[in-house]
């Protein structure tokens, strides 16, 4: 894939990247004004002969080169014998036929290789995940030096709000840690400083609460990581290596459409050369065997072959753009038509991202009012996101303000906060820090607290004066328009809707439930992502994966459609996606599989089509029925009905109401 991505760019250095396109268009034009001179009949012939010249020599460069390079390889494929049809046809004075030929093949050929570099891009994308410095520890001083001069056993110093610069373990400080670009979490993680460093197990096996990785977002304090990989076994580097690896595998489509070459031009060049000694078998003379021979080549020429998928997926892709959907390419708008098992990453893509408060529960007779006003108090000095989200959430629900009547907040890493209110000591975390308070936790609250948390709550205690006086609980809610999309595309064949998250399994089957999922899969970090597609590839033999984020990126590449939410998408989702819905609706996702198969429907028409009259034409030219100009005239014929059954792609709303 490299390869063909820097032959490609070599290709393009006249005019940028755009070249073959533009050379394609100036074939379309010269072919114009050769043909228009030509019927005004006021100008010499050789002016509109020097038309078609031109017009041969831009609609040919890119396909003669691509021709050559196969050619010198020992292969023959349509490229060369739409060479050879355009050389044989301006042999026998058919010109504007040639240069016709030349233009809807070339222009098929330039949009079929404007997006190949996607995968260097999606590549790219992922190597600035990783910063490229990182403040190691010498001495009791702090030196700044490259990534890449990093070595096992370093200690590196994270500064507060900062990436982290390699995967390891923290040996001094505790922090929240925002895990979203490798693991998904849409809640930061709270992790703590291992208590020793003799004997370390091996990276996989630590607890997770000391492990940190590449490319992560440290909290607001500073912590010291004991770097246990190098910059190129890192996380990231594993994400790089994967995208890079499934990015370069070749489509079955591919595979199909080499197989056909393999024996089709062939047979069609020993067929014309066989032809070229007709007069030595029957009554005719070489000019009159030469002449049925090339009108034989023009007659097989899979002009509307060639262009009919084209055709068709650039009609679906603008029908696409239209409605906010980017797909990038052919492979993509077929294959999403024959999907009926979708994988679907969670937070961002079925949620909304974002923490939101979902139950204020005050216990023991406490007023709701005056309990959201302590939390309210107590959560708006402290700087964790989950608090930043409360206390939102509170002013916003209760429509309350803070009125400075707490104190002393004093945040407990793991376990929660603890401060003073109206000169009264208060707590809001977990069972840990009320046992550590020496506040009892009876079984009515632990027995509330699990069916929020079986129901994928976060939940946190709240105590003030050594009682415990209310629950509060927050969760990434799912978007409002996740039930519905899923309802739609449950009834328009989709039988496999499967949750992929890095968040708690219990999050992802309450999830699940609310919104109509037929399986959730929690705690899996990318690989174990990969692993999961790979699976469900196994069963299914194709599947999309929806995703958003960088730790979507590798089991998107894996998948055989990856679909990427647009505004809220990462760089490398988008570049590793082959489609992306612009506008961040999900709701998009039904209609761009209707418009999948309508168009695979098309594409098989237009095949059946063009390949129905090479099968009608060849046999009546062998026999010399016809003339090349007839022969053309049927040829070009099928190529504009192809165009024209493909262009009602551009009316298509959805599956039920097209016709």
């Amino acid at each position: 894939m490299k390869d063909k991505i820097e032959e490609e760019h070599n290709h393009s250095q006249i005019f940028g990247k755009k070249t073959e396109l533009y050379f394609a268009v100036l074939c379309g034009v010269f072919l114009l004004i050769g043909f228009l001179i030509e019927k005004l009949g006021i100008f010499p012939t050789s002016v509109s002969l020097s038309s078609y010249i031109i017009s041969y020599f831009f609609g040919g460069y890119f396909i003669t080169i691509e021709a050559y390079k196969k050619i010198i390889k020992g292969g023959f494929d349509i490229d060369f014998l739409m060479i050879a049809a355009a050389a044989g046809a301006a042999y026998i004075n058919s010109w504007a036929e040639g240069a016709l030929l030349l233009f809807l093949f070339s222009l098929g050929h330039a949009l079929e290789h404007y997006a190949m570099n996607k995968a260097k891009k999606s590549i790219e994308a992922l190597g600035k995940l990783s910063p490229k410095t990182a403040l190691i520890k010498k001495r009791g001083k702090l030196e700044e030096i490259s990534i890449k001069d990093l070595r096992i056993n370093d200690v590196i110093v994270v500064k507060p709000n900062s990436k982290i610069a390699a995967d390891g373990v923290i040996i001094k400080g505790n922090s929240s840690i925002n895990q979203a670009p490798i693991t998904g979490e849409s809640i930061p993680v709270d992790k703590t400083s291992i208590t020793t460093i003799d004997n370390l197990p091996e990276f996989n096996e630590i607890d997770k609460h000391h492990v940190v990785y590449t490319g992560t977002i440290n909290g607001d304090n500073s912590i010291d990581v004991l770097v246990l990989k190098l910059s190129e076994d890192s996380t990231v580097s594993r994400l790089i290596k994967m995208v890079s690896e499934v990015e370069t595998q070749k489509s079955p489509t591919q595979r199909l459409t080499k197989k056909f070459e393999k024996w089709y031009v062939p047979v069609v060049i020993i067929v014309v050369f066989l032809l070229c000694f007709a007069y030595l078998i029957i009554d005719e003379n070489f000019n009159d065997s030469l002449y049925r021979a090339i009108t034989v080549l023009v007659a097989a020429s899979p002009c509307a072959l060639a262009i009919s998928t084209p055709s068709a997926v650039l009609s679906g892709v603008a029908r696409a753009a239209q409605k906010g959907v980017l797909i990038k390419g052919g492979k993509a708008l077929e294959d999403l038509g024959e999907i009926t098992t979708i994988a679907f990453d969670k937070t961002g893509t079925l949620t909304e991202g974002k923490p939101k408060l979902t139950n204020v529960i005050p216990l023991n007779h406490f007023d709701e009012i005056e309990f959201v006003q302590l939390v309210l108090e107590v959560e708006s000095l402290s700087n964790h996101p989950l608090a930043k989200a409360i206390a939102k959430d509170i002013k916003s629900q209760y429509k309350i303000e803070v009125e400075n009547k707490a104190s002393n907040v004093n945040a407990i890493q793991g376990k929660g906060i603890r401060a003073t209110y109206n000169q009264k000591e208060a707590f809001i975390g977990n069972v840990k820090l009320m046992e550590s308070a020496n506040i009892n936790v009876d079984e009515f609250v632990i027995s509330k607290m699990e069916h929020l948390l079986e129901n994928g709550h976060t939940v946190m205690i709240v105590a003030l004066k050594k009682q415990i006086i209310g629950l509060i609980s927050v969760m990434d809610t799912p978007r409002k328009t996740a039930k519905s999309t899923l309802k739609r595309l449950k009834e328009i064949g989709i039988k496999h809707m499967i949750m992929l998250t890095g968040d708690h399994q219990n999050v992802g089957n309450a999830i699940a439930k609310q919104i109509g999922l037929t399986e959730a899969k929690g705690n899996l970090l990318p690989e174990d992502k990969v692993e999961a597609i790979k699976s469900l590839l196994q069963r299914d033999g194709k599947i999309a994966m929806v995703g958003d984020g960088v730790n979507d990126a590798p089991a998107m590449a894996l998948s055989t459609v990856s679909v990427a939410m647009g505004a809220a998408g990462s760089d490398v989702a988008l570049e590793t996606a082959d489609v992306a819905l612009m506008s961040d609706k999900i709701e998009n996702l039904p209609f761009v599989i209707g418009l999948s198969r309508q168009s695979k429907r098309i594409i098989k028409q237009n095949i059946w089509i063009s390949l129905g009259v090479v099968v009608l034409l060849v046999p009546v030219t062998i026999l010399g029925l016809t003339n090349i100009g007839l022969a053309v005239a049927f040829h070009e014929g099928s190529t504009i009905v192809v165009v024209i059954n493909a262009l009602r792609l551009l009316r298509f709303k959805n599956e039920l109401s097209f016709n």
